[in-house]
């Protein structure tokens, strides 16, 4: 993610208007490159539901799956195209970013947790979760620290913070220094291709059970 959310612009300044530009004259650059299309077989295999697919547009959940293994094998790439739609392969295999404000999760506060969409590892919880204004998912921390790395970004004239899923690889977005100050100064602003969110009332049928009690409230002595 690539747009500094308000909590830095008063910082940032020209700053902003620059990454702004570079941010849109990448995205739709991107947006113009020719994709291959997939064939018949394929299309139709991508709208089979599966427990790694989501479409962006709507919050449906696929039918409750156990939550897989740290030691589960990864998919090959043939196989997440096909399973993937092509903008959660774009983003997620292809280092590629959704649009702001046009995407599943910017502005879901419901409560749940959020997982690897190829993986169902758990990454984010809504509980961290905030409106950075970008219109992306953002969050304070990750629910499991070991299932997200960090590595250095440096594509784009800039140097930033890239995050990724531990467990498949996946890109998932960036982490900046502008979140919250009382809740620890991160931002880790996300793709919501990356994501599939599960609410609460469906975290034991779909084998989250163990995440539940975040969200129970303490009972009164």
């Amino acid at each position: 993610m690539l747009i500094p959310s308000p909590f830095s612009r008063s910082l940032r300044g020209g700053a902003l208007l620059a990454t702004t530009i570079l941010l849109a004259a990448a995205f739709f650059a991107r947006a113009e490159e020719p994709k291959p299309q997939p064939s018949p077989t394929a299309a139709a295999d991508s709208t089979r539901p599966t427990p790694a697919t989501m479409t962006t547009a709507a919050h449906s959940n696929p039918s409750p799956t156990p939550q897989p293994s740290a030691s589960a094998a990864m998919p090959d790439r043939a196989e997440l195209r096909r399973r993937l739609t092509p903008e959660q392969y774009h983003v997620t295999c292809e280092e590629g970013t959704e649009p702001p404000f046009r995407n599943a999760y910017w502005n879901e506060h419901r409560p749940g947790i959020y997982v690897d969409v190829i993986t169902g590892r758990a990454l984010f919880s809504s509980l961290d979760k905030f409106d950075s204004g970008t219109g992306w998912p953002s969050f304070t921390k990750p629910l499991e620290q070991r299932e997200v790395k960090e590595k250095t970004d440096s594509s784009l004239g800039m140097d930033r913070t890239e995050v990724r899923s531990n467990s498949s690889d996946a890109h998932l977005g960036h982490v900046f220094d502008d979140g919250p100050r009382d809740r620890g100064g991160r931002r880790f602003c996300i793709n919501s291709a990356s994501l599939r969110f599960i609410p609460v009332d469906q975290l034991e049928a779909q084998g989250y059970g163990q995440y539940k009690a975040l969200f129970e409230e303490p009972k009164k002595k």
